[in-house]
């Protein structure tokens, strides 16, 4: 069967659509602002003797202070880390229905630190020495 054309040629572009729509995905240009709330009320009572321990409604509210104390930092750094990273981390530390500002900013600096030593093994600087041979036996 041939077909016409005009039906091969809207093929392709419904393909182009496609494959271009995943290819021009657009990269985070902001700090994501994420819900912590899940994370760290599951975290407080974990760290509870029971789910009514007294306790939680304290440990709950310092896991938020220190999720807003790493977001800050993810503000700060937002600049130095590659948009490539930014779109994957921000990704990965949303997956699963609980966000944490801690797992992203680990996530970006992991990503960033691995860029540079990348690098920095191209210059030759930080090349780390080759294993030592083992001796024959």
């Amino acid at each position: 069967m041939i077909l016409p054309p005009a039906i091969i040629l809207g093929a392709q572009i419904v393909g182009a659509q496609i494959f271009g729509a995943r290819l021009l995905m657009p990269v985070a240009d902001s700090v994501p602002t994420l819900n912590v709330e899940q994370v760290c009320q599951g975290i407080a009572q974990q760290g509870g003797v029971t789910f009514h321990d007294s306790a939680v409604g304290e440990e709950k509210q310092n896991c938020l202070d220190s999720e807003k104390a790493m977001r800050d930092q993810i503000v700060k750094e937002w600049p130095s880390f590659a948009p490539p990273d930014k779109l994957a981390c921000t990704n990965e530390s949303t997956m699963g229905g609980e966000a944490s500002c801690t797992e992203l900013l680990t996530c970006l600096e992991m990503a960033r630190d691995v860029r540079s030593m990348s690098r920095g093994d191209k210059g030759g600087s930080t090349q780390i020495p080759p294993a030592q041979a083992k001796p024959k036996l």
